[in-house]
This record gives structure tokens, C-alpha cells and sequence, in this order.
């Protein structure tokens, strides 16, 4: 008997096993009715069945093997994908996932060659048999990875919106404690609070802004006109002040007046000096210039170090990257975002950034056209 005869014609039989099987997938299984645990089950092998059925050329077995066909026979949405999504939303881990296939390759190959002597169609069905369970797999594993995914953004979204309303209220309060002069141990504790708060609203816009890249949304920015040089300026006042061991130098030439997200492109300035700060020698002065040209202004943000590695530099704009002369490793508990974030504001503007680095110095450059439509 041919493959797909015998999965149609012993279809119950084989999802008893799967069913056995998913019910030992704990903790997600505990208490999953039959139903439940057999899910798309029925219908997968139904399109496992057709597709051994229907001709194929030789190319298509291979791209069928490295899980590249473009879907399963006789499925619009892949009964793979389907299964995929509703298990990822009943508990199971992708390991889990993956296991049901295994466990089901097995049972079937094996139900089937019971008692029976192979004949001519035999190793063409059980290969057939196998690229089939192998696109199943591919298909199911995007698809699960796509709803993880997708789920936890959304619930970075969440919490990152959740916790403004606390972090603004211990830093109101904190600055209420300051400006009391009750002491200069309160005075003391006040500030700690307030530079912990200052820290932790970073983070939280980093991750907040991180999240709405990966949910494949862009940098939202408020344009309006602008003056780079005097933005600039507040900028770097708030970093000396948080930073006062450290000398950053400010060079504004030309007109620096255009269409801008003022808050953005502070961020975007604050990123920038901080991670020369963090990674710059210490005895030297982080340089930043700002040059006003026709169409554009140019930001360089330069530092004293040692030089970065061009296989760091090449990916030093990727998010959760770090590079190997941070100063004293994790202790600013940052995210390893900034970098990222400063080239998705500079997007954003229409614009673009690059480094460059050698023994002398480290220079991050920016160029912002004057209006997001020049």
C-alpha cells in the first residue's frame, strides 16, 4: 500500500498516537481535552497525504527538504502554520513544537512498515514522506517564532507604557525632597533619586523605542523648526552636569536652522556622547561639531581611545551591541540600544550616520537634511 493511502485509511490510529504523545508535553498539555491536543493534526496529514500524491519535479523535492516550498499542497494557510499559531498560544515551547513532528514522523513510518515487505514505491514514499514532515517543520517554526515574537513586543509596548506613570511620580517627588534644604542628607538621597530616575526613564524610552522598531514601526517624530545650536547646547549642559569628571567640548559653525525633531535629535546627540564617554579615554575631551552646510547639517561626535575593530565597526549600529572597551562592563545598566536608536532617529530625519575609527581618534558622524522633504 502506498504512504498516502495508508494515512488516510489508518488516520485514527495515527492521531491516537499523536494525541498520546502531546499529552506528555507538559507543563502546556495539563488538562488539554482530545480535541485540544490533536489540533490541526487531522488536517496536516490530509496535506501530507495529497502532497505524496501529487507529481513533483526533482528541484521541488529539494526545495521541499530545506523547508523552502512555498506551501504545503492543498492548504491556502499551511495546516502547519495553523497548528504552529495555536500552540504557541496554549503554552508549548518551540522544543515542543518541534518534538510533536519527530514523534509523529516515527509513528507513522513505523505503523506502516509493520508486517509489510517494501516494494519499488517504498524509499520514493518515505522520502517523499520526510520532506514533507521537514516543510511542515519549517513552516510551523516560523510561524511560532513570529507569534513569540510578536507577543513579547507587545508586551514590551505594554510595560514600558505602564511604568511612565511610576517613574514620573518618583522623580516629582524626588525633586520635591531636593527643594526642600531639609538637610544635606536629604539633599544627598534626593539627588541619587533623581539621577536613578533620570537613568531609568533612558532605559525606558530605549526600550520603548527598540520595541516600536521590531513591531516594524518607525521612530515617531514631531517635526517643527528647529535650531540645532542652541539644542545642542541644553543637551550637553544636562550631560556635564551628570557627567561632571568628564570635559565635552561644543563647535557650531554655519547656520544650524531647519525641520527637525528637537527631542529626537537630542536623544539622538545624547546617545552619541555618552557612548564616547563610556568608551573614550578617559583624560581626553569628547569633541562634538556641529556645521551648518546648504542642504544639511553635519553632527561629528568625536573621542580619544583605542581604536574599534572593523569587524565591530561594521555592526556597531545593530541593536544589544557592546563594544569591547566598555568601561567598567555593565554597571551603567544600559541596554546596549543607543547606538541603534541613533541611527533609527537619523532615518527618521531622512538622514544617515557612520563611523569611523583609528588610532588618533573615534568620530560618529550625522547628517541631517535641513527638512525631511530636502
Amino acid at each position: 500500500m502506498r504512504l498516502a493511502d495508508f494515512i488516510l485509511d489508518h488516520m485514527e490510529a495515527i492521531l491516537s498516537r499523536w494525541e498520546a504523545f502531546a499529552g506528555t508535553l507538559l507543563p502546556a498539555a495539563t488538562g488539554m481535552k482530545s480535541l485540544a491536543l490533536r489540533d490541526h493534526a487531522q488536517q496536516l496529514l490530509q496535506a501530507i497525504a495529497k502532497d505524496l500524491s501529487t507529481p513533483q519535479s526533482e528541484d521541488d523535492q529539494v526545495e521541499k527538504s530545506m523547508g523552502r516550498a512555498s506551501k504545503m499542497a492543498g492548504a491556502p494557510e499551511t495546516a502547519a502554520q495553523t497548528h504552529a499559531l495555536m500552540r504557541a498560544r496554549s503554552g508549548f515551547d518551540i522544543n515542543q513544537l518541534v518534538a510533536e513532528y519527530r514523534a509523529l514522523r516515527a509513528s507513522v513510518l513505523r505503523l506502516w512498515t509493520e508486517g509489510r515487505e517494501p516494494d519499488s514505491h517504498h524509499v520514493d514514499d518515505m522520502v517523499r514522506f520526510n520532506e514533507a514532515i521537514d516543510q511542515a517543520i519549517a513552516e510551523s517554526i516560523s510561524y511560532f517564532s513570529a507569534h513569540v515574537d510578536q507577543a513579547r513586543n507587545l508586551l514590551l509596548g505594554m510595560l514600558g507604557h505602564d511604568m511612565r506613570s511610576p517613574l514620573q511620580t518618583i522623580r516629582i517627588t524626588a525633586a520635591y525632597l531636593a527643594a526642600l534644604n531639609a538637610g544635606e542628607k536629604v539633599s544627598s538621597a534626593a539627588s541619587r533619586l533623581i539621577r536613578s530616575g533620570v537613568r531609568m526613564q533612558a532605559l525606558l524610552d530605549d526600550m520603548v523605542d527598540y520595541n516600536r522598531t521590531r513591531l516594524g514601526l518607525d521612530i515617531s517624530i514631531a517635526p517643527a523648526t528647529t535650531d540645532l545650536a542652541l539644542l545642542f547646547a541644553d543637551e550637553l549642559d544636562q550631560l556635564r552636569v551628570v557627567h561632571p569628571d568628564r570635559q565635552v567640548d561644543l563647535d557650531v559653525s554655519g547656520d544650524c536652522v531647519g525641520v527637525w525633531d528637537g527631542r529626537r535629535l537630542q536623544q539622538l546627540l545624547g546617545n552619541l556622547v555618552l557612548n564616547a564617554i563610556k568608551y573614550g579615554a578617559q583624560d581626553s575631551p569628547v569633541r562634538v561639531t556641529v556645521t551648518g552646510r546648504d542642504a544639511d547639517v553635519l553632527l561629528d561626535v568625536t573621542n580619544a581611545g583605542v581604536a574599534i575593530e572593523r569587524s565591530t565597526l561594521e555592526r556597531i549600529f545593530d541593536p544589544l551591541q557592546r563594544g569591547p572597551n566598555h568601561q567598567g562592563g555593565n554597571a551603567d545598566g544600559s541596554l546596549g540600544l543607543g547606538l541603534y536608536i541613533a541611527r533609527e532617529i537619523a532615518r527618521a530625519h531622512g538622514g544617515e550616520i557612520g563611523a569611523r575609527s583609528d588610532e588618533t581618534e573615534t568620530v560618529f558622524s550625522v547628517r541631517l537634511p535641513r527638512s525631511l522633504t530636502g
